[in-house]
Parts: structure tokens; sequence; C-alpha cells
């Protein structure tokens, strides 16, 4: 797509990434909802994303899925590592689809911040005792905090391993009929500590410079591509900034965005945050978007704008700006599953989200 476009989009224009087309520029950003058992999506999960998909949102993109069981977050993590997965976010996928979203999907592993208890269980690391597991890691450093386990540092075979992990989950993905994927590779969890020099402490090929230190990803993202299609956008998420002195930064993030516009990403969803755990971190409407304007402009890739964004005048300024391609709400959609019907009237285009037909005498 051409991102710097002539005539601006507007929150209600669609979005075209490849083959696909988002019918606005609104989407669904993945949260975790620790509701699978055994990495088995519920009818929790068909009716938590299912009802932002008739509530009119373009993207509807499914939580962190991991793509081990060792790299959940929790015990309650939804998981693509194993087939019985598949047909359960296939039943999604397609209804969706139906309601007339792109089913989107990001794929993950926790890393060091791996073997916890559920946030309403207390949110801690578990003991092997009360179902904890090994964690790995670039390096043998603890999160700390409430997350105080020691990761297993990781061999080039645990490496090897992790990216074919996560190519099998592409494969699995498509198979299920998701139409975006997204490398979860932020938050602190594992890609991200492969990025950032606060978490990575290696010597070898996959740590200390900036080139060794983005190895794991380019590396990662080349695997899923070979089974991702061409035709089918793939996005990886960024935690653009640490918000910790020597840590990772906004000028490697657009410089790692150039390298993953090479390997074949279409689309960067720009966050930050989540290494450590006392970084100091200036939440308000918006704060991130300076991100996604920056990626777009200087590495010249689609940017995804997430983070405090509430009202429908914040979101569209931010896409006629040309600050974002798209706008991704997360607590907001919680409060508010029809998000976008409120949108369209406020900014005048109510008639851009079309009522489901069961709905229509009161929409």
């Amino acid at each position: 797509m051409n991102i710097h476009s002539s005539s601006p989009a507007h929150l209600f224009q669609p979005l075209t990434l490849k083959s696909i087309t988002l019918r606005n520029r609104i989407g669904l950003s993945p949260m975790c909802e620790y509701s699978s058992n055994d990495g088995v999506a519920t009818d929790w999960h068909l009716v938590h994303l299912g009802s932002r998909a008739v509530g009119g949102a373009g993207l509807v993109m499914a939580e962190a899925t991991a793509v081990s069981a060792q790299g959940r977050i929790t015990p309650g993590d939804a998981g693509i590592w194993a087939d019985k997965h598949v047909e359960p976010i296939s039943r999604i996928s397609r209804f969706l689809k139906e309601h007339g979203a792109v089913p989107g999907i990001q794929i993950a592993h926790a890393g060091r911040k791996a073997s916890a208890a559920r946030p309403w269980d207390g949110g801690a690391h578990l003991a092997d005792a009360d179902g904890g597991w090994e964690t790995i890691a670039p390096s043998p450093l603890a999160f700390g905090g409430e997350l105080p386990k020691i990761p297993r540092a990781m061999t080039e075979a645990d490496i090897a391993l992790v990216q074919s992990e996560f190519a099998a989950a592409a494969g699995r993905a498509l198979a299920a009929g998701c139409e975006l994927l997204e490398l979860h590779a932020a938050h602190g969890y594992l890609i991200h500590e492969f990025l950032s020099p606060l978490t990575n402490r290696r010597t070898d090929r996959y740590g200390g410079s900036f080139d060794n230190r983005i190895r794991f990803l380019l590396e990662t993202t080349r695997a899923v591509r070979a089974v991702w299609p061409e035709r089918l956008p793939l996005a990886a998420r960024l935690s653009c900034t640490d918000w910790v002195d020597n840590g990772w930064d906004i000028e490697q993030s657009i410089e790692l965005a150039r390298r993953l516009k090479a390997e074949g990403v279409d689309l960067i969803d720009c966050s930050s945050g989540g290494t450590v755990p006392d970084a100091k971190i200036p939440v308000g409407p918006g704060y991130q978007a300076p991100f996604a304007e920056r990626i777009r402009r200087e590495a010249g890739l689609p940017t995804a704008a997430v983070g405090c964004i509430t009202e429908p005048t914040h979101a569209d300024e931010i896409i006629r700006n040309g600050r974002a391609d798209i706008v991704l709400l997360a607590r907001e959609f919680l409060r508010e599953p029809y998000w976008p019907r409120l949108a369209a009237k406020i900014l005048g285009k109510k008639d851009a989200v079309p009522a489901p037909i069961q709905y229509g005498r009161a929409w």
C-alpha cells in the first residue's frame, strides 16, 4: 500500500494490506483472557471476539497465543502448539468473517515471564509443586518482583526449536482461517528479551551488538514467512522503547522496522514497555502514537497505534494526520463492544457501521 497517499484517510476508510481489506481503521488489540483449557479456545473466546466483530471492528485480533506449552504466561493461556487448537480457532474465524471483520491472531512465547499464575490468582511465578514449569530466556536474568524465577539461558538448539515452533504455529493459524498474523515481539516476552540489552547479555551471535540482538527476530520472521503465504499480511508488535536508560529505544525500533520490512513484515504494531518492572511510563491518551508516526514515516511501513485511545475524535485525528494506518483499542473495547458504532455516530458517519440484521430495528 502507498502510506503516503495524497488524499488523507479517515477512521472509516477501508484499509488494504496484501490481499485483505479491513472495512475500517478500527481494530481489537490482542488481550489475554487466561480462559483456555490446555490452550484450547472456549465459548468465552467466541463471545469475546465475536461481539467486537458484531460491534463493527475492521480487525479482530486474538490474544497472545502460545507457540508451545512452555511459552505460556499462565496455565490458562491460549495455545496453538497442537492440532487440537485449530478447530476452536476456526470456529471463531468463521464467525468473525461472517460478521465483516478480518480475523487476526498474535503468536507468542513468554520467555522469562512464563509459568505465572493467572492475574486473578495473584500473577506471581508458580512453584513447581503448584504446576509451574521451567522458563527459558536469552540470558539467566529474572524479571523480578512477583516473577523471581531465574530462566535457563537458551542454547542455539533451543533457539532453533522455538523458531520452528513459531513456524508451526503460523501453519496452524493459516489452517484455522486467520488472515492476519502478528509476531509478539513486545512487553518483555521472549522475542523482546532478545532485542533489549537490558535482558540480553549473550556473548554469541545472538547477543551484544544491535545486529546480533535482532537476529533471533529476523530469523523467526523468515521461518514464519516461509509458511505464512505472501498474499496475507504479517505484522509485528514492538515495544518501541523500554522507557529505561540504555535499554531498547525508538531509534533501534525504526531500524528494526526497516529490516523487518525487507523480511516481509507488512505492519508494525507500536506498543512499549514491559521489559523491567520499575520503568517509569508516561501513560496518557495516545502516549504511544508518536512511535507509530515515526516508524511509519522513517521506515516506510504501515503502523498501528495503540494505548489509551478512547475518544472517536482522537482516533480519527491519528488516522487523518497520517500518524498511523489503523488504531487498535484494548480496554475501551472491553468497556464498549460497539465502540465503532458510537464513533461513527459522533463522527457523522452513521451509515459506516451497518447493523446486524438481527439488530436492525434497534440500531
